[in-house]
């Protein structure tokens, strides 16, 4: 049984005229020792972050392999860079906001991005505070300076959808720092910046560690069912490489089922390879945290209320020109046919 747990982003596209380099459905393959032929697929990640366990748990459990694909993983640290690789062709699959692909769509490129797969339905940051604030409310950010995100990025975006929800102005209620690098907000709350900050993991548990600072919120719990994460390819690729794409999303399914029925520390146990730098037992918390606030879906179909949802929370933020159709940039194809094997 599966458990039941308790702005507008600048993109340079000067490079859609590149001509696509040799990743996977173009034709390049590799044969295993026991002479299986694999495809070599390259997927562009938005971060290297636990958040993404599932994914990372069809890694190191071969499942990809199964599926006939030789996965090579990038991590392209942003949104515009995933965007920018799977349009040059440098990637074939990326993994972001699925808000970066209604940003391209809307500049009216020839080969637009698709959304095929949904891996998480909630925010996977934290705010952190510099003392524990047991009966933190969301009022207690008024007058205060938080280091937050990039404009147009959903963690910065969600964050702000919460403040509203709690009848805060992001623009005068508080002073939001968004002149920090993804990544750095962390050492840069440890050094004296702001009062409180937003970040993912492992950043909110290393302050922790270090008593620089405290868990007070999760914006996935507040900000409720979102669609945070998706992967996505152009148009063009997905018409070319179905069974390619079907096997892909086959992998990500079984790494999906396996989080939904295992524990925590079993988890932990699986895709500790992928984080070296961090010890087993801050993986573990981590991973309890996602899991315990229902972070990953059962499946990775892409419903029509979420992508709406995720529209609406870029035209609160502003940056919105004008909605685009849901039928044109999901497809669900791939997710249902993975979740009924």
């Amino acid at each position: 049984m599966k458990r039941k747990p308790s702005v507008l982003l600048t993109l340079t596209l000067t490079i859609l005229g590149m001509a696509v380099l040799c990743t996977g459905a173009s034709g390049c393959s590799r044969e295993r020792s026991q002479g299986k032929e694999l495809t070599e697929v390259t997927l562009n990640e938005v971060a290297h972050s636990i958040f993404y366990a599932p994914q990372y748990v069809a890694i190191e459990n071969g499942y990809f392999e199964e599926e006939g694909i030789d996965l090579q993983l990038i991590t392209g640290f942003g949104a515009d860079k995933t965007m920018a690789a799977v349009l040059s062709g440098e990637a074939d699959i990326g993994f972001m906001g699925s808000e970066a692909s209604i940003y391209v769509y809307s500049q009216n490129p020839d080969d637009y991005i698709v959304n095929f797969a949904q891996l998480t339905q909630r925010a996977g940051n934290f705010l952190v505070a510099r003392t524990p604030m047991e009966n933190f409310q969301w009022q207690d950010l008024r007058g205060k300076s938080i280091l937050g995100g990039r404009k147009g990025g959903m963690p910065q975006m969600v964050f702000e959808y919460i403040l509203k929800k709690n009848n805060l102005d992001p623009a005068t209620d508080m002073e939001i720092n968004q002149g920090i690098d993804f990544g750095s907000t962390a050492a840069a709350f440890s050094g004296g910046q702001g009062d409180f900050t937003v970040e993912f993991e492992p950043g909110a548990t290393t302050l922790e560690k270090e008593g620089a600072g405290y868990v007070v919120a999760s914006l996935g719990v507040d900000s409720g069912y979102v669609p945070y994460t998706a992967y996505s390819a152009r148009a063009s690729f997905l018409e070319q490489n179905p069974q390619l794409i079907q096997g892909f999303v086959n992998a990500l399914q079984k790494g999906m089922d396996y989080v939904q029925t295992h524990a925590p520390e079993e988890i932990a146990e699986v895709i500790a390879p992928q984080f070296k730098e961090t010890e087993l037992e801050d993986i573990t918390t981590i991973v309890t945290r996602y899991y315990e606030q229902d972070t990953w879906k059962e499946n990775l179909i892409f419903e029509e209320d979420s992508f709406t949802l995720l529209q609406d929370i870029l035209d609160e933020a502003g940056e919105l020109e004008e909605r685009v159709p849901y039928e044109d940039l999901v497809t669900v194809e791939f997710a249902e046919k993975a979740a009924a094997q």
